[in-house]
């Protein structure tokens, strides 16, 4: 059996302290700054990081917001989707997703995901677009790419897709900050990219903030409003229903102390990716090893549901953690149980792929700090329990 001794401490499923060890003093710095400006809400620091976002994925504007989920409602709130739309999202994916629309009174269609990538499967897509629009009881609206564990979805054909059919194509792209598909990066691909800063996400805030990505002046320009209780050119002129999604001052003077440090560690997690495919693939399914994948989190696949609970065991074991992202597909939780029986009412077929991959995925610990002792302790536990 694996034993943990004093020199091999438990591994950190997602390691904040060793970037945070890096940077303190200049977060120590941005923080005193705004506490001395005293603008807590829109200060110049959430500017500033708006810049650099919007510089950094290469598009034309960056709007910061609360949360990857305030990021979704306000795209969708500015596209006015609401009662009677027809919002496509994967199965296979974090509860934000699907329940954004809802809020707004639009019905999400749950598509099947592939079963190598975990992304939409397009096949299944374009079928249920399809039995939507044939049944007339929906109006096909609004197509929401997860680019899932930092694996880019098929946005050329996802934008193929929403062009033909006139869909709002929106990127989910909350795991994936600074992914890139065929050498652009995310944020420049569908009408708007959300992105979530949560902690643990590839650019992570020490609280709830997001962003929103897209080259549309007029978008941007809406959805500041939006963020702002729907605000005209002065505060007390309300020319729509907004919401309060800002980004605190504060979290954006964070992000702004972390941001020039994510191309590097884009770059170790990519590594680390190696390190974890070169010991496992042999054994389990991996993702896969693709150019501008982020790795977000690091998945593999199981045979089923009993070979994860030994891999894990054994994890346990070794000192090593582990995550089940996601234990039940969107359509078998119980909060969207009445949304799909009406999204299937159609006749759409059911979602095998994404229940399959709840019962046989595993996440492994992944972040830019991982030592190459610790990813050979981790592989050692997955390989000696396959």
């Amino acid at each position: 059996m694996n034993t943990i001794s004093p020199a091999s401490p438990p591994i950190a499923l997602f390691d904040m302290k060793a970037q945070q060890a890096l940077i303190r003093a200049e977060i120590d710095r941005r923080l005193a700054s705004v506490l001395d400006g005293g603008r807590f809400i829109n200060g110049p620091e959430v500017v500033e990081l708006e810049q650099k976002l919007a510089a950094f994925a290469g598009c034309a504007h960056a709007v910061g917001v609360s949360s990857g989920t305030d990021a979704l409602q306000i795209a969708m709130m500015g596209q006015g989707i609401g009662r009677g739309d027809a919002v496509f999202l994967p199965a296979f994916t974090y509860t934000a997703t699907a329940e954004v629309p809802l809020v707004l009174g639009a019905t999400p269609i749950f598509v099947d995901v592939d079963p190598l990538t975990y992304n939409i499967d397009l096949a299944d897509l374009a079928r249920r677009i399809a039995l939507v629009e044939a049944e007339g009881r929906l109006r096909p609206a609004a197509v929401i790419g997860v680019d899932l564990f930092g694996l880019p979805a098929d946005w050329p054909a996802i934008e193929a897709l929403c062009a033909a059919k006139g869909l709002f194509a929106l990127d989910d792209a909350a795991q994936a900050f600074g992914a890139s598909l065929d050498g652009k990066r995310l944020g420049r691909w569908g009408h708007a990219t959300a992105l979530s800063f949560y902690p643990t996400k590839t650019l992570g805030c020490y609280g709830d903030g997001g962003a929103l990505l897209t080259d549309d002046a007029d978008r941007a320009e809406l959805w500041r409003s939006l963020r702002t209780h729907g605000e005209g050119r002065t505060r007390y002129e309300v020319e729509r229903t907004g919401m309060n999604g800002r980004l605190d001052t504060m979290q954006a003077a964070i992000l702004l102390a972390k941001l020039p440090l994510l191309a590097d560690e884009l770059a170790a997690r990519t590594h680390v990716a190696a390190q974890y495919h070169a010991g496992l693939a042999a054994r389990v399914q991996v993702p896969a090893m693709v150019p501008g994948h982020a790795f977000g989190l690091y998945s593999i696949l199981l045979p089923d549901e009993a070979a994860r609970g030994r891999v894990q065991a054994a994890c346990k074991e070794a000192g090593v953690p582990t995550a089940i992202y996601y234990p039940k597909s969107l359509h078998r939780q119980p909060a969207y149980a009445a949304a799909h029986a009406e999204g299937i009412a159609a006749g759409a077929p059911e979602l095998p792929v994404s229940e399959a991959l709840c019962q046989r995925i595993l996440s492994l610990p992944m972040h830019p700090y991982l030592t190459e002792a610790e990813v050979a302790r981790v592989v050692a536990a997955v390989a000696g329990a396959t």
